[in-house]
């Protein structure tokens, strides 16, 4: 009997959107770096419509800012806004946490598992592009038994704008180690029922990402303006 397998279907707006997202997350398209519609358009060979479309979206994310319908810039967030989204983070998430680890089923707990093997299989790999998609995947599945919908969806416009940092904190500042070690402790946890332990390690976890950051960001910009 043949069967249908369904398949994502994509407009030419989506797929130069999640390109250029992917640029910025990955820092091929730095923070304040201009983005101009007419070299993108010929860098897609495509008319200024799905591009401009494309900016829209990527602007509506928060990822660059429009400036005079001709282009755009990648937003370069302050050092105050950058500790604002891993202090958000930290509110949110831990939250979550809490409110997920009694309510944890076995199957749920495989599902981190897998999730977890797969975050690193990317870092043995050295996949960067993956490390910031696949570290928001392993902590929406630790908090997912909350069953919070409304506020999974704020903290997911809130790792866009931290991704790319995530992203650099693992690798120009060889944070792999560590976080596979506090990745797999925050799953033994979870799965042991210790909920204080838990979130107190996530707070941490946080925490410690925001504060290297903020050290390596302010001696970037410094070298930057000297």
């Amino acid at each position: 009997m043949s069967s249908k397998r369904a398949i994502t279907r994509q407009s030419l707006p989506d797929v130069i959107a999640n390109d250029i997202r992917e640029r910025i997350l990955n820092g091929d398209l730095p923070e304040g770096f201009t983005i101009r519609q007419e070299a993108l358009a010929k860098e897609y060979d495509v008319s200024r419509m799905p591009v401009r479309e494309a900016l829209k979206r990527l602007d509506a994310e928060g990822l660059v800012q429009l400036t005079n319908n001709q282009g755009a810039t990648v937003t370069k967030h302050s050092l105050d806004e950058i500790g604002e989204i891993f202090d958000l983070r930290i509110l949110i998430e831990v939250d979550l946490f809490r409110r997920a680890i009694h309510a944890m089923t076995a199957d749920q707990i495989e599902r981190c598992e897998e999730v977890l093997e797969a975050m690193e299989a990317s870092y043995d790999a050295d996949d960067v592009s993956k490390w910031g998609a696949m570290n928001f995947k392993y902590h929406a599945a630790l908090y997912a038994p909350a069953g919070r919908g409304l506020t999974n969806d704020v903290l997911q416009r809130i790792n866009l704008q931290s991704d790319r940092y995530v992203r650099m904190h693992l690798s120009v500042m060889k944070q792999l180690g560590p976080a596979r070690e506090e990745h797999r402790e925050l799953l033994a946890l979870a799965r042991a029922g210790k909920v204080d332990e838990a979130c107190a390690l996530l707070t941490r976890h946080i925490s410690d990402t925001k504060d290297n950051l903020l050290k390596l960001m302010t001696t970037k910009r410094a070298d930057e303006t000297s």
